[in-house]
Formats: C-alpha cells, structure tokens, sequence
C-alpha cells in the first residue's frame, strides 16, 4: 500500500506540474498573441525603398519629356504612394527635340503619385531657356492640369526687370504665367502717354 500511495502522489504532483506548465505556457503564448496584434496593427511609416544618387528620366511615347537628378529618394509605397526627396533635387524639362526649355531646384520635395502632385519647398529657383526666373519657398507642378503654382510669395526676374507678387500661377512650360499682388520697378519702351 505504500507503493501505491506513493504511485498515486507521483501521478498526482506530475499531473500537477503539467497543469502548471500548460497553464504557464498558454498565458505566454495569449501575451505573444497580444504583441503580434499590437504590431500587425501599426502603420508601416517607414519607406519601402531608398535610394542614392537617383537619375530618373520620364518619357512619354519614347520622347524624353524630364529628367530628375537627386541625392537621395524615398518611396513610400502606402495606400497613397508618394516619393520623398529629403536633400531635394534637380528637375530639367525638356520639349519635343529634346532641347532644355526650363530647370527647377529645389532643397526639398514630395510627389504625391496618385494626385499628380508635386510639392517643391525651400530655396525654389526655376529657370526658363530665356533666363527668365522665378524664386519661392514654394512651388506646386500638378501634372494633371499641367501647370505650376505657389501660394507664397515670389519673385520673377525677367530681363534684369525684377516683379513681387503674392502668389503665381503657370503654364507647364512657363510661357503665360500670372502674379498676384505684383510690384516692382518696369521700363517701358517707346511713346510715353502720361
């Protein structure tokens, strides 16, 4: 009989240990389920791709219409994708033979892809073929509507004539544009009439 209560208190106290090791083991596992839901719920922020020292060329139908030139690039590949340039860059527009017809730089930028969107800031210079030139802490180019845009002041340098305004609107090409809230000192050529 001592050999049988001793048998019943080893299978008592090993159903007891696993009891506790189950018991241990399930509310580890409930924790480690917890962390996998705590972290499969936050939004990925980081971008998907970097890349250094990025040249990209955009074409349409086999015409090179732009050329980007930038340090550094990220891509966020979020539901609302967009490309970051951080050290901003340099964007070069060229016509149909293929001839520069303007520049824009800038030390920042951000290309929205699903809206066609992309925001320059800081130290914006965009200059045309002619040397005409345009300075803002703020240039819009919406691809869509192909036309560029600033809601902050600039300033337009056309043939050492220099213009104020409080905002500007564009052409994509730069050939018909208009200043809000313009001043400045202008020549006039030819008869005066005052």
């Amino acid at each position: 009989m001592n050999a049988s209560l001793l048998y019943k208190r080893y299978l008592l106290s090993i159903i007891k240990g696993s009891a506790f090791i189950f018991i241990l083991l399930l509310s580890a596992c409930e924790n480690d389920l917890k962390e996998v839901e705590r972290v499969s719920n936050q939004k990925i922020e980081d971008p998907v791709d970097v890349s250094y020292g990025v040249k990209v060329v955009y074409s349409d139908s086999a015409v090179v219409k732009a050329q980007l030139t930038t340090p550094k690039m990220l891509h966020f590949d979020t539901e609302n994708p967009y490309y970051e340039f951080p050290e901003g860059g340099l964007l070069i527009m060229y016509d149909s033979t293929r001839t520069e017809t303007q520049r824009v730089k800038s030390d920042y930028a951000i290309q929205r892809v699903n809206t066609g969107i992309t925001e320059l800031r800081k130290n914006v210079v965009a200059t045309r073929a002619d040397g005409m030139t345009l300075k803002s802490e703020e240039l819009i180019w919406d691809e869509n509507e192909k036309r560029f845009y600033s809601n902050l002041p600039v300033t337009i340098i056309i043939n050492d004539q220099v213009s104020y305004g409080t905002s500007f609107w564009a052409r994509e090409d730069f050939s018909y544009f208009e200043i809000t809230s313009q001043t400045g000192n202008f020549e006039f050529s030819g008869p005066s009439r005052f």
